[in-house]
C-alpha cells in the first residue's frame, strides 16, 4: 500500500541522515560541558566564560573545573587568566592544560604567537577544535567550560554534534542589535538538541562613580523580554562595571580578585 511505502521511504531517509550525523563521543575524564555563547562579539561572552568557570570552582573546592577556548581566530583566556607559555606533552601525545587560580586551561592562543594572526581557512578550524576537544589530557574534570566563538557556524554545530553538551548559556547585552543575534543563538542550540540554561544579561546598566546615577547605555531590560519571549530563564543581570572590565584585562578576574565586591 502506499502508506506502507511512505514508511519505509521515512524509515530509509532517517537511516541515512543519521549516517550523516557524527557520533556524540564524551571527552575522556569530562563529566559535565557547558558551553558559554553569543550570537555576536563584543558582548562580554569571554568574560562571563571565565568568571563562571572561577565562580564554579569557589562555590565548591571539591570540584574540578576545566576552560576551554575554542573562539580560534581571537582567542582571550590566556590574557583574562593570566596564562602564557606552550603546553607539555604527555607519554601519550596529549597536550597538558596550562594552570591558573586552580582552573586547568587550554586555548589556540597558547600555540601561537601572542600577535599573530590566525588566517586559516574553514577546515583549518575545524581540525584545530577537534584537537583542542580530544588531544588535551584534562585529567578528571568535574566541569569544563567551553568559551564559544560568536555566531552560529562551523565551530558551534561541530562541538554540540561531538561531545555530549549538559547545556548552554547564551550572554547578550539589552541592545537590539545583540538580541537579534543572542535569539539565532539560542534557536541553533535548540535544533542541535543542546539544553539552553539560560540568559545572561551583560553591561545592563552604568553607575556613574561620582554622582551614583545609573544609565541604560544598551537599552534597559532587552534580555529579559527575550527570556519571557522563548521561555527561558535570566541567569544573571551583570552591570557595565570599570572593574569588570580591568580585572580581566589584567588578567585578575572579579571573582578571584575581588570576590566581596557587588561586581
Amino acid at each position: 500500500s502506499s502508506s506502507s511505502g511512505d514508511e519505509a521511504l521515512r524509515d530509509k531517509r532517517a537511516r541515512i541522515l543519521s549516517r550523516g550525523l557524527p557520533k556524540q563521543k564524551p571527552i575522556e575524564g569530562v563529566k559535565q560541558v557547558v558551553v558559554v555563547a553569543s550570537g555576536k562579539g563584543g558582548v562580554g561572552k569571554s568574560t562571563t566564560a571565565v568568571n563562571i568557570a572561577l565562580a564554579l570552582a569557589a562555590n565548591d573546592s571539591t570540584k574540578e573545573v576545566g576552560l576551554l577556548d575554542a573562539d580560534i581566530y581571537g582567542p582571550s583566556i590566556p590574557k583574562m587568566m593570566n596564562l602564557k607559555g606552550n603546553p607539555e606533552l604527555t607519554s601519550k601525545n596529549l597536550m597538558r592544560p596550562l594552570k591558573n587560580y586552580g582552573i586547568s586551561c587550554m586555548s589556540m592562543g597558547f600555540l601561537v604567537e601572542e600577535t599573530a594572526p590566525v588566517v586559516w581557512r574553514g577546515l583549518m578550524v575545524m581540525s584545530a577544535v577537534e584537537k583542542l576537544l580530544r588531544q588535551v589530557d584534562w585529567g578528571q574534570l568535574d566541569y569544563l567550560v567551553i568559551d564559544m566563538p560568536p555566531g552560529t557556524g562551523d565551530v558551534q554545530l561541530s562541538v554540540s554534534q561531538n561531545i555530549p553538551v549538559a547545556g548552554a548559556v547564551i550572554v547578550s547585552t539589552p541592545q537590539d542589535v545583540a538580541l537579534l543575534d543572542a535569539c539565532k543563538g539560542a534557536e541553533m542550540f535548540r535544533k542541535v538538541h543542546v539544553p539552553v540554561l539560560g540568559l545572561v544579561q551583560n553591561m545592563s546598566v552604568f553607575q556613574c562613580p561620582r554622582c551614583k546615577h545609573e544609565t541604560h547605555i544598551f537599552g534597559a531590560d532587552g534580555v529579559r523580554d527575550l527570556a519571557k519571549t522563548l521561555g527561558l530563564d535570566i541567569l544573571g543581570d551583570i552591570p557595565l562595571h570599570v572593574n569588570i572590565r580591568e580585572t580581566c584585562d589584567s588578567g585578575q578576574p572579579v571573582v578571584i580578585s575581588q570576590p566581596q565586591s557587588d561586581a
